[in-house]
């Protein structure tokens, strides 16, 4: 927790300015602010008895406390405007740092992790721990200055009654710090089923469908009243622990503050000689300073929770943010072009080390080939194809592109070599003519619709209200099969020198299937293709056929090849055959 703390400070360096202005107006405006019971106890014993009644005097310290209040209104008023500034400035470049951290995350990262939960530490953790900042820190800070202050006060008062106040106060910061260690553990619990809750959420809602079509409903309820259950639990535990803090040390300071009365009333009048002569004006402004002594203590521990919870997203947060970065290739070999000849050189890799995937692959392929690849779902078919684009690193062996290892060259310039349509469709916020141009920003409108064309989508496209100028996203009510024919027309405006298509095709209609078959045959023209099928009837006319099984290569030749081998392949074959 301490080093948490001191982490987050360290980020708020770049507006120490406004951290110079929060600590002279706190130090102004406190000790204006301190200044008061001082100026009461004089206008007590200005009145000290009937007819002895200092009404010019009582005059006098009227218009300079209301002078005073009103000064020491304005600097607090400073104070909390350059300690939102302060906070929110650095609760931004915290949340831009996390959001530029999720981009150099390695995939692998993304993949391990639910979406609702990264989106929670984003933008709830986030502002929680901008809460935290300006209820905790700033209270704190007010705190510490109110109590060093008044104790100065109160030792020029009366030293013996002073160090009673400070004997008593180890009890109300026991009884704090008691709380405050149990309610810790539980705070950090509740961040991380709040993520859990987040994640899940956002999971049916994507998946509402899925959810639906497979009547779900229930055990969708059920997980998410099980997760829900165990936050309300513990949030109820952490609020219980948090919320006994405040009227615990609010006990024990009104301990104290009697204690003071008692003592100084005694002493005033004789009682107790030990403790010094004081006048009733005196003990007035003593019992005054005692009260704001104490105060603090139940303000910083009425703020306990907020910084407990803040601390607690922060961990979160710095989860992330000291989690490895995909390595740096910056002084890597940029690729501007190939000839897309491609070796995968007896290659290992698995997702979980307890679990292995693909094992001593191997294989070649020619510039121009087109190379299918087939094979049960889960056998490392889309594996091949996350290893040749480097969203994972293998494990062993090499991957070269034109008889270089591809880790020689930097991932961007690797990945723009390649053309990728995948069975999930990637459409963003933006115009259709955005949508299509996004690998090629630059494109001309005549490219963008020559490119539609290809795709057979610019039929469908004249027909939306504002043809390619109309705003779509994921959610905008395009079919599949639409979405499917954008992202197609997507990597003919690029033309890039590879291709990758997994189940480019299997969310569009046969008749349209046909016709982007044709379209893809003269894309592939000169370049060199891997194409994941399921259907063996689209990869027929393949050059090569790679048959995948537990992620490893058990056949492979061309399509009349291998039906002769009467295999694996052959026995997939007929069962599609059967089947239609």
């Amino acid at each position: 927790m301490k080093y948490t703390i001191l982490r987050i400070l360290k980020y708020c360096r770049s507006y120490w300015g406004y951290l110079i202005l929060t600590i002279f107006c706190t130090l102004t405006g406190i000790s204006l602010s301190l200044i008061v019971p001082v100026m009461i106890g004089k206008a007590v014993d200005y009145a000290v008895g009937v007819n002895q009644v200092d009404f010019s005097g009582l005059g006098r310290i009227a218009l300079t406390l209301g002078g005073l209040v009103l000064v020491s209104g304005i600097f607090q008023f400073l104070e909390s405007l350059f300690i939102n500034k302060l906070a929110f400035g650095t609760v931004k470049n915290l949340r831009s740092e996390l959001t530029a951290k999720l981009e150099e995350m390695p995939v692998s990262y993304i993949d391990s992790h639910a979406r609702g939960d990264m989106i929670a530490r984003v933008i709830s953790d986030i502002e929680i721990l901008s809460d935290g900042l300006l209820q905790g820190f700033a209270q704190l800070f007010t705190g510490i200055v109110t109590i060093i202050g008044t104790l100065i006060f109160m030792l020029t008062i009366n030293l013996k009654i002073t160090v009673i106040v400070v004997l008593m106060t180890p009890l109300s910061l026991l009884a704090a710090a008691k709380i405050t260690s149990l309610s810790h553990n539980a705070f950090q619990k509740q961040s991380e089923l709040r993520g859990s809750i987040g994640a899940l959420t956002e999971e049916l809602v994507s998946s509402q469908k899925l959810v639906k079509a497979f009547a779900y409903e229930e055990r969708a309820e059920a997980r998410f009243s099980e997760i829900n259950k165990q936050l309300g639990e513990i949030s109820l535990k952490a609020t219980f622990f948090s919320s006994m803090s405040n009227p615990t040390t609010r006990f024990v300071n009104g301990l104290i503050y009697a204690a003071v009365g008692t003592v100084g009333a005694l002493g005033a009048i004789g009682v107790l000689p030990w403790v010094g002569v004081m006048t009733v004006g005196n003990l007035a402004s003593f019992l005054a300073f005692s009260n704001q002594y104490t105060k603090p203590f139940n303000e910083i521990s009425g703020v306990v929770a907020e910084l407990q919870n803040a601390v607690s997203c922060a961990q979160r947060v710095f989860e992330v943010l000291d989690t490895p970065s995909e390595p740096d290739d910056s002084q890597c070999e940029v690729l501007e072009s190939c000839h897309g000849r491609l070796e995968f050189k007896n290659v290992s890799f698995s997702y979980l080390p307890e679990k292995p995937l693909i094992q001593h692959f191997s294989m070649k392929a020619k510039h121009g080939q087109k190379i299918a690849i087939v094979g049960p779902t889960g056998c490392g078919k889309s594996t091949v194809i996350n290893l040749l684009l480097r969203f994972y690193e293998i494990h062993e062996g090499e991957i070269l592109l034109d008889n270089q290892n591809t880790k020689a060259f930097t991932r961007d310039s690797l990945r723009n070599q390649f053309g990728m349509v995948l069975q999930e469709t990637w459409i963003f916020t933006g115009t259709v003519a955005e949508n299509i141009a996004y690998g090629k920003p630059d494109a001309s409108r005549e490219e963008i619709i020559q490119a539609a064309k290809s795709a057979h989508a610019h039929s469908f496209i004249k027909r939306l209200p504002d043809g390619y100028d109309t705003v779509i996203s994921d959610t905008s009510g395009l079919s599949q099969g639409q979405k499917q024919l954008l992202c197609i027309a997507r990597i003919m405006l690029t033309n890039p020198p590879m291709l990758i298509l997994d189940e480019a095709t299997s969310s569009i209609d046969l008749r349209t299937e046909q016709r982007i078959q044709k379209a893809f045959e003269t894309l592939m023209q000169g370049k060199t293709s891997f194409v994941i099928a399921h259907r063996l009837s689209t990869i027929q006319n393949a050059d090569w056929i790679l048959v995948m099984c537990e992620g490893n290569i058990i056949e492979q030749g061309t399509h009349e090849a291998l039906l002769q081998k009467n295999g694996f392949y052959a026995e997939l074959y007929r069962s599609q055959f059967a089947e239609s």
